[in-house]
């Protein structure tokens, strides 16, 4: 079965404080981006990438390419306005093939491990639509709409993480639905299409890094 990756690293990096975008950021001596794409290839033998960066950014990612001798993959496809028309435009450089998966990953998820990609891709393969998630082990509160708030059961709450995983023609009929604002991630655009969805075990670790914080591992 073919196995594909939309990458999605449309990242200004504004909340880190800088002027280089947080998947060009580097941690234990590459930037972050790198890793992420190490860990797919790590995991998925043979795996094809599809890294769907902003126009502006892209000369940039080949320097690094060059500069660390790194590998990029070969299809790049332009960001969007939103993260729903950066994943279709992604999608739209895909073939039409029954037989196969997609992902769709955040660039600055670098520590996914490969347990929880195998995981998901196993789990696309026999038609699911996947999303890893991880237990909620902090109190949440409801805000309630007249300004008051009430502790909620944390049990009946998931976190949920990325890669989320397809077959590929599942997803690509999902984006031809017009955009909406309640497409959040890749999920709820294949929700809107009344299919189920199939929760799988991620790794704590899996964080979306967005913080200086979260570089101090």
């Amino acid at each position: 079965m073919n196995s594909y990756l939309i990458l999605v690293a449309g990242g200004k990096g504004l909340r880190m404080g800088g002027d280089i975008p947080k998947q060009f950021l580097p941690i234990e001596g590459k930037p972050i981006l790198m890793h992420t794409i190490e860990a797919f290839r790590k995991a998925i033998k043979d795996i094809s990438i599809v890294l769907v960066l902003p126009v502006l950014q892209q000369d940039y990612w080949h320097k690094l390419c060059k500069e660390y001798d790194f590998h990029s993959p070969e299809l790049i496809a332009n960001g969007g306005e939103t993260r729903f028309h950066s994943v279709k435009n992604g999608l739209s450089l895909l073939p039409e093939v029954a037989d196969a998966v997609v992902g769709v990953h955040d660039g600055v998820r670098p520590f996914v491990s490969a347990g929880t990609i195998q995981r998901c891709y196993a789990a696309a393969a026999e038609g699911k639509a996947v999303v890893p998630v991880v237990p909620v082990v902090e109190t949440i509160r409801q805000i309630l709409p007249d300004g008051k708030s009430m502790t909620r059961p944390r049990d009946e709450y998931r976190l949920v993480q990325t890669p989320q995983t397809f077959p590929l023609a599942l997803l690509k009929e999902a984006y031809r639905q017009p955009y909406s604002e309640a497409f959040t991630d890749d999920a709820s655009v294949v929700e809107a299409m009344d299919k189920e969805i199939l929760m799988v075990e991620g790794n704590r670790e899996n964080i979306k890094i967005t913080t200086q914080s979260d570089l101090r591992r």
